[in-house]
């Protein structure tokens, strides 16, 4: 008789089955309020389980070569158009000398993770979460950290990252991409490229930015100016070397400003 399949959660560095596997998620607990006093005593031991998985994720990842975040669906089969513009773009910025960096998960992030893979000596990186429903690890990832908390994670994603790529994908692309975008327009990283791969996929989300956000000054004009749009994957890489570049002659500059000040006559 055919073995039923248990459920199945991963919580950070545990894998839970059967009735172990509870009925929420750590992120869910942390956001509710249980009860008038109950956060008391609860939500301060919290801090010690946020905190080690800062202190997991740094040490796990201060090494990392120059890497590059690639954001997508999980929903993206093998074989589509938008799985293989993922593949071919974690082969092109692993040849390029960049390690890649996704969710660890299916679809668009494993089609990043397998190109990358395919080139000698790359790195490639999942950086996973807890769901109510399983999302296992793809296979084709190098280093794996899986994280109970979602801002945890966001935090690794720009920390390590000279810059995000996004094909297309839903709410927790779009989540990616904003969040990444507000960092950049206020200057909270800066030199961070944002890249769309997919025009067709992304022209009505560009049009609204611009006839909605730009239109009714909720935006700067040149806040547009944040995000490239490509459906080459070797010109997206482009863009992310255009801004290493860019990025290195300004410390260049800023380094030989200092030295001269330095050596100024007092």
């Amino acid at each position: 008789m055919e073995q039923k399949q248990r459920a199945e959660r991963r919580q950070g560095q545990a894998v839970v089955r059967g009735s172990l596997v509870p009925s929420s998620t750590h992120d869910q607990r942390l956001l509710d309020r249980q009860g008038p006093s109950d956060w008391v005593h609860m939500d301060p031991w919290r801090v010690l389980r946020i905190q080690a998985e800062f202190v997991e994720g740094f040490g796990q990842l201060a090494e990392l070569p120059a890497a590059i975040t690639v954001f997508g669906s999980a929903r993206t089969p093998e074989g589509t158009p938008e799985y293989q513009m993922g593949r071919r773009l974690g082969r092109a910025l692993a040849e390029s000398g960049y390690a890649v960096i996704t969710g660890g998960g299916p679809g668009v992030m494993e089609a990043a993770n397998r190109g990358a893979v395919e080139v000698e000596g790359a790195v490639s990186v999942g950086l996973g979460i807890e769901l109510p429903f399983e999302q296992r690890m793809n296979d084709y990832v190098d280093l794996g950290i899986e994280f109970r908390y979602f801002f945890v994670r966001k935090t690794m994603f720009v920390k390590y990252s000279r810059g995000f790529i996004a094909l297309p994908g839903g709410f927790g692309t779009l989540d990616e991409l904003f969040e990444a975008l507000t960092l950049v327009q206020t200057h909270k990283v800066t030199s961070f490229p944002v890249v769309l791969m997919g025009s067709e996929f992304w022209s009505g989300l560009l049009d609204w930015i611009k006839s909605t956000l730009l239109g009714t000054g909720k935006i700067a004009p040149q806040d547009l100016d944040l995000i490239s749009v490509t459906d080459d994957p070797d010109e997206a890489v482009r863009i992310i070397v255009d801004s290493d570049r860019a990025r290195s002659r300004q410390r260049e500059e800023e380094l030989e400003a200092a030295a001269a000040q330095t050596a100024e006559p007092q």
